[in-house]
């Protein structure tokens, strides 16, 4: 899988496939701003670099999407960070909610070589330990049909399938009553605050805020 060679660049394509992995709605430059925490003019100029490298299409003031250079580009980032966060939790004892920030800073640095030692070391792992698919050294990826946790009705049966990093905090949360990747959850009851979930027979309340950062099977 190419390397864009630019940690910008990288930063940008990574934030745009992100957005729309787990929703359809393409990003928008303000938004790709926000997420990037960068000007809106920043963000102007780097989606006409990107679109003159054939990386994103773009209308003024329009959504930005991936082309299929771009999307495969973004994968190897993604590859990148979901390994690097994986090998962090499973061999140097970082907990879940910290690997997020180390892998930004690491994904631009480390060796090709170095990245598949890595994946060899740890058995090629399909998943992070967030629950987001690792990308194949193609670029070959592979979900299965999901819901948001939040949008789930009273009596609906599943496993958790991924929990969002962005929030350290909810990571923490659901690490100490036992809420991960893998986990089999029931959804008791449903209210306007959250909702009641039963795993592993205990029963735990979740606010809508944390259960909005969780997907489980479709």
């Amino acid at each position: 899988m190419p390397s864009s060679q630019s940690p910008a660049i990288e930063d940008y394509l990574k934030t745009v496939y992100a957005h729309t992995e787990w929703q359809p709605e393409p990003i928008t430059p303000s938004v790709l701003a926000g997420r990037l925490g960068v000007a809106p003019s920043s963000v102007t100029e780097m989606v006409k670099k990107m679109a003159a490298q054939g990386l994103v299409s773009h209308v003024p003031y329009g959504a930005v999407r991936l082309t299929d250079a771009g999307t495969l580009r973004a994968l190897a980032v993604v590859r990148r960070h979901r390994l690097i966060e994986t090998w962090l939790v499973d061999e140097m004892g970082y907990r879940w909610d910290e690997v997020h920030d180390e892998a930004e800073i690491l994904e631009h640095a480390i060796s090709d070589r170095l990245l598949e030692a890595i994946d060899s070391r740890l058995g090629r792992p399909s998943r992070d330990p967030h629950g987001d698919a690792i990308p194949a050294a193609d670029g070959t990826l592979v979900n299965e049909p999901f819901l948001r946790l939040d949008a789930a009705p009273a009596g609906y049966s599943g496993r958790i399938i991924r929990i969002s990093d962005r929030n350290a905090a909810v990571l923490r949360r659901l690490d100490e009553i036992g809420v991960g990747p893998g986990a089999e959850i029931t959804v008791t009851d449903v209210s306007d605050s959250g909702l009641h979930v039963g795993i592993a027979d205990n029963r735990h309340a979740l606010g809508a805020d944390v259960a909005a950062d969780v997907w489980v099977t479709a």
